[in-house]
């Protein structure tokens, strides 16, 4: 295989979190490490690398999405959200809030992919039943939760969200 130049080193831009930004990498570098190590976006974080696990999930125009299997060259022109772009400042979400309340975050190597699917599937479908929240979270792997206090928590947060009672 050819040795990579300086050549082959090229600008991608992106909006991360509502901000340009611009990164230069190589063609096979993977939108997590440009996340992590061009941009120090570390929400992002890196299990099996191979987009089985789920924990390196972040929105791409609003849609979930692996980073792990994603070329940072393909992210050129997109809206990128990680979980650093949910929180309002301090302020956290619905989402964020009932993961907090019903220990829904254990280790928490998980949660930040957990986090951005199930942000993307409220802002889809803000009716989502138990089974579209277990759906949803079918491509991600906890060793650490057994998944109720997950669901539990996306739950309330749903009712929140839409202004209804917390209690799921």
């Amino acid at each position: 295989m050819p040795r990579l130049t300086k050549d082959d080193v090229q600008p991608v831009g992106f909006k991360l979190n509502g901000r340009p930004v611009v990164v230069r990498v190589t063609p096979r570098t993977l939108l997590t490490d440009a996340l992590r190590h061009e941009i120090g976006a570390t929400g992002t974080h890196v299990g099996c690398e191979h987009g089985v696990c789920g924990a390196c999930t972040v929105q791409v125009d609003g849609e979930p999405a692996r980073a792990c299997l994603m070329l940072a060259h393909q992210a050129d022109g997109c809206d990128i959200r990680t979980v650093e772009g949910l929180a309002q400042g301090d302020a956290l979400t619905p989402l964020q809030e009932a993961f907090r309340a019903h220990f829904a975050l254990q280790c928490g190597f998980c949660t930040a992919g957990i986090l951005m699917t199930l942000d993307a599937l409220f802002s889809r479908q803000p009716d989502a039943d138990e089974d579209a929240i277990r759906e949803a979270l079918s491509g991600h792997l906890c060793r650490c939760t057994g998944y109720a206090p997950i669901v539990q928590a996306a739950l309330t947060a749903r009712n929140r969200i839409k202004g209804g009672p917390i209690d799921a």
